[in-house]
């Protein structure tokens, strides 16, 4: 296949921070952009059972479904996996004096939250998110 023929990858998402400002609430400004974290049990749709999406709060990119998502007892909207691999970036977060795998949106590099080997089959998995770092929409 010719380098033209490829599928291109999107570019990601670049604003300046007073575009950020001006689009986000200060607490999804401070958690998504500034890798804050909300309180435990404070998150919008922390308990929602309903069947749809979760999607970023930034930049609109599909993130994950609710069929992944479980009560892991945190606080924190916890999911098995993203929607798709490629949806979300991993880094190392040493903050605070812990070791954490820190998970990114991978459209605009918003902090979503941490990935934990903890969780229930068939990932082992818990991405325990920041609820306000999302949106849902209902299928």
């Amino acid at each position: 296949m010719s380098e033209k023929n490829m599928p291109q990858r999107p570019l990601k998402v670049q604003k300046t921070d007073a575009e950020w400002r001006e689009q986000l609430t200060p607490e999804q400004y401070k958690i998504t952009r500034q890798h804050g974290t909300e309180r435990a049990f404070s998150s919008p749709d922390f308990d929602l059972k309903l069947h749809g999406t979760y999607h970023c709060i930034c930049c609109d990119r599909l993130l994950y479904n609710s069929e992944d998502k479980f009560n892991s007892g945190t606080g924190w909207p916890s999911f098995t996996r993203p929607a798709e691999p490629e949806a979300v970036s991993a880094f190392e977060d040493h903050s605070y004096g812990m070791n954490r795998t820190e998970i990114r949106c991978a459209d605009c590099d918003a902090h979503l939250g941490h990935v934990f080997p903890d969780g229930p089959a068939p990932t082992g998995l818990r991405f325990c998110m920041n609820g306000t770092a999302l949106y849902f929409t209902e299928a």
